[in-house]
């Protein structure tokens, strides 16, 4: 079962733009990718699904990966009201959302929080649209840290009948670590999440402090390497960012307070750094939603955070793109314009695309598929906009300029489309 989908301009996630090229799909694996004057001759496939028959589009790429992504059904920027919604209530907001980053392009997602673990399943079947989730489940935190909500009661932390039970997991000492490691495990994640330092949105504790000792971030990362699940640590501070490193954390998630100390760590363990910047801007337009002291937060961040990526970008940190959005509805669905701050930041445009793309799965180690790139034996996760990503930054961001979403070599129909009403942002594109 063979399809063919010739383009004006290829992007294969890694390499040159290749000019009048093919992608030749045979079921959810892509075949051939070339010019298209070498393309094989297609077999015959089956016409109602749309095989042995060719495809125009303007622009075709990989689909694109958030390597950090929340789909928790939260309808406002405020992690207390998840005492008050019904995990029934936020699943079925986080499946719309699912639905919408696919609709935008994104074939897959690194949730690193939320409810995309327990969604995946459905995804997976067919019953509902999405993309594929490597989810981490819960984000594991000290008590009082980043991951813990600190206006309720501690008790309602760990008890089911709270429906932040599903994305938050205190654990204090080893003992409690490794458990919190092996519950995630149970339900199947694909990769371990831990605050290793304080951050913006909780309430009580400073970004610069580190959280998890350097002893029990070891045995996170020991513990789900057990299991060849890699750790993504949540860092702002140079303390938490330099001890997740010497733990053996694949990823620093936003690094905030990096500096040549730090970068000569990650270069020295091959780490990768996700500065999901594009919840920074958006927030910083948000200031009425924001509770204060997250708004207080994040401005006295926005801009060292900015000097810390051009660092890292300087210093050849490889980098994946993550929107690290965790509001349900609008905004969601222009996650994609992390590439327009990368390059802002000083990413070459070649670089963002990978980052968006091809660098993805290297987020999940050994437990992500083989995808990303536009090559034969890679998954058929492919995009076709509308404009040169390389030369029109209103390519990114925008919805609209995504022509059609192929997973696993199916095409997404336009009718499948669920795309939220855009969100009017502050800034324009630079």
């Amino acid at each position: 079962m063979q399809h063919r989908i010739d383009a004006a301009l290829l992007i294969p996630g890694v390499g040159d733009p290749i000019r009048d090229a093919t992608v030749v799909i045979d079921d959810a694996v892509i075949a051939y990718v070339g010019p298209s004057a070498r393309a094989p001759v297609l077999t015959a496939g089956a016409p109602e699904r749309g095989d042995a028959g060719t495809t125009h589009v303007d622009v075709l790429m990989p689909g694109f990966w958030d390597s950090h992504a929340h789909f928790l059904g939260l309808p406002q920027v405020d992690l207390a009201s998840y005492s008050r919604t019904r995990t029934a209530q936020a699943a079925a907001r986080a499946t719309v959302d699912l639905g919408t980053a696919l609709s935008a392009g994104f074939t897959s997602v690194r949730e690193l929080g939320g409810l995309g673990l327990q969604i995946n399943p459905a995804i997976d079947d067919g019953t509902v649209l999405g993309p594929r989730v490597y989810g981490a489940g819960a984000i594991l935190s000290p008590t009082g840290g980043h991951g813990d909500i600190h206006s309720l009661p501690v008790d309602w932390m760990g008890d089911p009948a709270f429906a932040g039970h599903d994305v938050f997991a205190l654990a204090d000492g080893i003992p409690a670590c490794l458990r919190a490691v092996r519950l995630q495990l149970r339900q199947g994640a694909k990769v371990i999440k831990v605050c290793a330092s304080g951050g913006v949105l909780s309430e009580l504790d400073h970004p610069l402090h580190q959280q998890f000792s350097e002893e029990e971030l070891r045995a996170i990362v020991e513990e789900a390497g057990r299991a060849d699940r890699v750790v993504a640590a949540h860092c702002h501070g140079k303390a938490g960012i330099m001890a997740a490193l010497r733990a053996g954390a694949r990823t620093i998630e936003h690094g905030t307070y990096l500096d040549r100390e730090a970068i000569d760590l990650m270069l020295e363990r091959d780490a990768i750094l996700v500065p999901t910047r594009f919840v920074i801007e958006g927030f910083l337009t948000m200031r009425d939603q924001l509770p204060v002291h997250a708004f207080d937060k994040l401005a006295r961040i926005a801009d060292r955070h900015a000097e810390a990526v051009t660092l890292a970008i300087e210093a050849g940190i490889t980098i994946a793109a993550g929107s690290d959005w965790s509001v349900s509805g609008p905004g969601g669905e222009e996650r994609s314009r992390e590439a327009v701050h990368l390059m802002n930041l000083g990413l070459a445009p070649l670089a963002a695309v990978a980052a968006i793309t091809a660098n993805g799965p290297l987020t999940v180690g050994p437990q992500a598929r083989a995808s990303g790139r536009l090559e034969p034996g890679y998954d058929a996760d492919m995009i076709a906009l509308d404009r040169d990503p390389l030369t029109d930054r209103s390519a990114w961001g925008d919805p609209r300029r995504v022509a059609q979403v192929w997973k696993a070599g199916r095409p997404v129909r336009p009718d499948d489309r669920r795309l939220a009403p855009r969100r009017e942002w502050a800034s324009s594109f630079e």
